[in-house]
């Protein structure tokens, strides 16, 4: 996720510099048609084009907004997933003890119960972040050749979900969840079975049992809010109204743009013959700035609809889930040798 208080300028014209290149090569070839070959008939007025536009800006506005509350909706769910997850740390550590026992064990036994469900937690954070990573048709923003220059690659993608879960399970929760599609689902099962044994071994009292089972069905919830933004697009008859409705009105706006800036010419030809035969011309520049602000408002509703797909603007759930592994880890009392360091940021160089 890019951190940064602003994109630079600089950035922001080089990830839409081929836009910007063939809106010019649209504008130029106008110009060029309407002074070389005298097209002074060609032409629409600006009321139609001012009714597409307000449309354009409408439909856009509204993309935008739908984009940006799945973003803001996919972070408030792994601000969720960070608030439930350090509960269940902190149940776990004290519901689970000797209190219950008619036959106490030692204390290394319970520290053994209490690390197998802490790391078994961290295995489900794991699964469900590569959950998130994984590609859909419809993501398809990081395929762009301007946001590959970003050189952002989350780590689930460097990296493989067994290699992952290395040394947070037990071979015999590896080998149960090789036979399950859904990984994640299977590890909060496999959380709610642990638990009820060691409630029927009396490791658990029977009401912060039901505390537990509590919080394993807030993280279902969570669980499956993620699944569900990751899993549903925004609606594909809206993105693709919006992408046609915007290049209607750019390629349309030179009809009328052009006519106007060619009127102001002639108007200035007997004072000023010289700038009134070219003025024209100036209609280049002022058409980029229109088309540009146009198709770059659209072009970022499109970065916003999938904010799992790992690009510079989607939510840092790799990151979030380093640091809740690292709360938890550090409250079972390993040292920092043992706790894997933060993910690393990544600099642009290149801009």
């Amino acid at each position: 996720m890019h951190t940064k208080k602003n994109y630079s300028l600089r950035q922001m014209m080089s990830w839409t510099r081929f836009e910007t290149l063939l809106f010019l090569i649209i504008i130029c070839a106008w110009v060029a048609a309407y002074y070389f070959l005298e097209l002074s008939w060609l032409k629409i007025p600006w009321t139609p084009l001012a009714l597409i536009g307000t449309a354009v800006a409408f439909v856009i506005g509204f993309q935008n907004n739908a984009a940006y509350g799945r973003i803001w909706e996919a972070r408030k769910i792994w601000g969720g997933i960070v608030n439930t997850s350090r509960t269940f740390g902190m149940f776990v550590q004290d519901m689970v003890n000797n209190d219950h026992m008619k036959t106490p064990i030692s204390e290394d036994e319970i520290s053994k119960e209490i690390k197998t469900l802490t790391y078994r937690h961290i295995a489900w954070m794991t699964a469900l972040r590569h959950a998130m990573r994984a590609s859909k048709p419809w993501e398809t923003v990081s395929k762009h050749r301007t946001n590959r220059e970003w050189n952002i690659k989350p780590p689930e993608l460097e990296s493989t979900l067994d290699k992952d879960l290395e040394g947070y399970l037990t071979d015999k929760d590896v080998a149960y969840l090789a036979t399950k599609n859904n990984k994640q689902t299977a590890l909060l099962y496999l959380q709610s079975h642990h638990l009820r044994a060691l409630k029927e071994k009396g490791l658990i009292w029977e009401f912060s049992f039901l505390e537990l089972e509590n919080v394993l069905e807030e993280l279902f919830t969570l669980q499956g809010k993620s699944e569900r933004i990751k899993n549903f697009p925004y609606p594909r008859q809206f993105a693709t109204l919006n992408h046609f409705f915007m290049w209607t009105f750019v390629l349309l706006l030179p009809l009328a743009l052009i006519p106007q800036f060619a009127e102001i010419g002639h108007s200035l030809k007997e004072s000023f013959p010289v700038i009134g035969k070219y003025f024209v011309w100036f209609s280049i520049p002022f058409y980029i700035i229109v088309s540009w602000v146009f198709h770059t408002m659209e072009r970022i509703g499109r970065t916003g609809e999938n904010p799992f797909e790992g690009t510079a603007n989607d939510v840092p759930i790799s990151t979030i889930a380093r640091g809740i592994e690292i709360d938890l880890r550090q409250n079972l009392g390993e040292s920092d040798a043992q706790i894997p360091k933060q993910f690393s940021m990544k600099y642009d160089t290149q801009f």
